[in-house]
């Protein structure tokens, strides 16, 4: 299937390559169990997104992060993250699928059973691992990790945590046009808000500015779960921003005044005691999403932003909604 972009904007089918990784449009459904007070909660599944061996957000990002990285001969991939990176591996498993290399560095967060699964896929999908532990360690050993990466004169494509440049926030651009191709297909109804972690900030930015180019109304409701990066409304705003720059350099014919960030909400009540620590709230949403909705969370992202979108939706922070909770995990 020809992606919403290029569909929308033709031009881009030349100038923004695009590589596809997963199936869409991904389901969407109503969560009765759950929405017992409030507004209506919907579904859109992102977990089932990815054909390879990881789903999720993350695979998204890269369908247009890869042949990006393939377009400038770059064989090398750098980029970061937790010891539990999602990011990570999704980035390793794909790219070694493109003959791509990828090198992380990785920061110290909380271990428990979930961080040391991922571990030992990390370890076991062909990355090479460098532990830096701390975020000033990973600065302070960039140059080595990028020089020692060259390949001939050409250095390795280096990308920031959770693949969230102007780039792979396009991957939520193209969802929130998908997610509009839905409600006018009449698959739900259109939402007054769409809720989702906010770990790196490239899902939130590019569905701000997906859904102002769909025409749609629906707010973001980004969950704060990093305290490791600054994630505040105007730094996810000026992201947005050099994703729409990125499309009108690339060809496409975008509104002139067009505002991509006035539908972001940031909440950040939700984080615990920071970054991958647990919270009681996160571990009550997950387990009653299993239960009730056969619906599989973890601990570090989704289970908080599930935590929070019911809180608020019992404070009846979302009016008559009805609000869509956008499952970004992806386990295989």
């Amino acid at each position: 299937m020809t992606p919403h972009l290029h569909q929308r904007y033709p031009d881009l089918a030349r100038t923004l390559p695009h590589v596809r990784l997963g199936t869409s449009p991904t389901p969407v459904r109503r969560l009765a169990s759950l929405d017992t007070v409030g507004a209506d909660i919907w579904l859109k599944d992102d977990s089932e997104f990815g054909d390879g061996g990881w789903g999720g957000n993350k695979v998204r990002k890269l369908e247009w992060l890869l042949p990006d990285a393939l377009r400038q001969g770059r064989m090398t991939i750098v980029t970061v993250g937790g010891l539990g990176t999602n990011w990570g591996l999704a980035t390793a498993l794909y790219g070694r699928e493109h003959g791509l290399k990828t090198v992380l560095a990785l920061i110290d967060q909380p271990e428990d059973d979930h961080v040391r699964a991922q571990l030992k896929r990390l370890r076991d999908s062909g990355a090479e691992l460098h532990f830096t532990h701390t975020k000033a360690r990973t600065i302070a050993s960039a140059p080595y990790l990028l020089g020692r990466n060259f390949s001939g004169f050409r250095p390795p494509y280096f990308l920031p945590a959770g693949g969230s440049s102007a780039v792979g926030a396009l991957g939520y651009v193209e969802a929130a046009l998908e997610l509009a191709e839905q409600v006018r297909a009449g698959e739900l109804p259109e939402p007054s808000h769409i809720v989702i972690p906010v770990g790196s900030g490239g899902t939130a930015a590019g569905l701000s500015l997906g859904l102002r180019l769909a025409g749609l109304s629906t707010r973001v409701v980004g969950v704060v779960v990093n305290d490791t990066l600054r994630l505040d409304e105007s730094t996810l705003s000026k992201l947005a921003a050099r994703s729409e720059r990125l499309l009108r350099k690339r060809g496409a014919r975008l509104p002139e005044h067009l505002s991509p960030t006035d539908n972001l909400d940031i909440v950040t009540e939700y984080l615990g005691p920071g970054y991958g620590y647990p919270m009681p709230e996160a571990a009550t949403a997950q387990a009653l999403s299993a239960d009730r909705e056969h619906m599989q969370l973890e601990p570090v992202y989704t289970a908080k932003a599930m935590a929070a979108l019911l809180d608020m939706n019992a404070h009846g922070r979302f009016g008559d909604g009805p609000v869509v909770y956008l499952n970004t995990n992806g386990p295989r």
